[in-house]
C-alpha cells in the first residue's frame, strides 16, 4: 500500500524522505559540498498538486509542474531557483534540450532535471552525465560548484540505479516521484476549457 504524502511538508513525511536519493556524490564532489548536496535531494518527491490525467506522458507531466511552479519549488526544497525548461543547449552544429534547469543558490550550482515517467533504465544515467558536462562547459562559472544531474523518475530499482551511477564521472541522484491523488481518465477532459466558460458566460450578458 503506498503511503499518501499530505500538504504541507510536515505531514508528507519530509523528515523520512530528504537525503533518501540514491547518488554518487560521495565520489564525485568534495566532502562537504557532497552532504550538503545529498540533503538538498528527497526520495520520493510528493507531486500530489498535480492535476493530470491518469495516462499522462512526460510532456503532460512537464506542463503541470510548470503550471504549479511554486508548489513545485516548494516540494523541491529551499535554493531552487528555476531557470527554464527544455533549456537548449548548443554543442558544435548540435542542438540539445535539458527539461528542467536550476540553480541552487545554497550549493552554488546548476541542477539539471530529466522528468521520465516510466521506471529506471541505465541508459538514463549516460544521458544526464551528457548533459551535465554540457551545463559545466557552457554555463558554469569559476564561481560556482560543479553542476549537479537529477533524474526523478515514476520507479526505479535501487540495485540498478547503483551500477548505472558506479562509474559515473559527474555528480548524479536519481529519486522517485508520487501521486497518490491521481485524477480519472475522464475527469480533465471534462473540465471546461476557457473558450466554454467565455460562451457560457456571453449568453447571459
Amino acid at each position: 500500500m503506498v503511503e499518501k504524502c499530505f500538504d504541507p511538508q510536515i505531514e508528507s513525511n519530509l523528515y523520512e524522505r530528504t537525503g533518501k536519493a540514491i547518488t554518487n556524490f560521495e565520489t564525485t564532489l568534495p566532502a562537504i559540498q557532497s552532504d550538503l548536496a545529498k540533503e538538498t535531494l528527497k526520495d520520493p518527491y510528493c507531486f500530489d498538486f498535480l492535476t493530470i490525467k491518469e495516462d499522462y506522458n512526460e510532456k503532460e507531466l512537464e506542463d503541470d509542474l510548470l503550471n504549479h511552479l511554486t508548489k513545485f519549488l516548494l516540494e523541491l526544497g529551499n535554493g531552487f531557483s528555476f531557470l527554464g525548461r527544455q533549456y537548449k543547449l548548443e554543442i558544435g552544429e548540435d542542438e540539445f534540450y535539458i527539461d528542467l534547469l536550476f540553480y541552487h543558490v545554497k550549493l552554488h550550482s546548476y541542477i539539471v532535471v530529466e522528468l521520465k515517467t516510466g521506471k529506471f533504465k541505465p541508459e538514463y544515467a549516460g544521458k544526464l552525465n551528457f548533459y551535465v558536462s554540457a551545463v559545466d562547459s557552457i554555463l558554469k562559472t569559476e564561481m560556482d560548484n560543479p553542476t549537479i544531474g537529477l533524474l526523478i523518475c515514476k520507479s526505479k530499482n535501487n540495485t540498478v540505479v547503483e551500477y548505472s551511477l558506479r562509474d559515473i564521472s559527474k555528480p548524479i541522484g536519481v529519486t522517485e516521484y508520487k501521486i497518490t491523488k491521481d485524477l480519472p481518465k475522464e475527469y480533465k477532459s471534462s473540465l471546461p476549457d476557457i473558450e466554454e466558460i467565455e460562451a457560457e458566460l456571453n449568453m447571459y450578458l
